[in-house]
């Protein structure tokens, strides 16, 4: 099995993880309510994906 020669440093090891961070969801609008929504995804507010109603919601049916 390999063995480091010799230790790594924190600032080396810091180096290497300054990538590591999260990114924010890509959110756009519903073309239906105008709702912020994860792309590619059926809304959740009213239950549509490409102009069809995939989910009824009940929310919707109250109003």
């Amino acid at each position: 099995m390999a063995c480091p020669k010799r230790r790594t440093s924190q600032a080396r090891t810091a180096k290497r993880r300054a990538n590591w961070k999260l990114t924010a969801p890509n959110l756009v609008s519903c073309p239906q309510c105008h709702s912020l929504k994860a792309q590619h995804t059926v809304c959740k507010e009213c239950g549509y994906y490409k102009g069809k109603e995939i989910v009824k919601i009940k929310a919707a049916e109250a109003k």
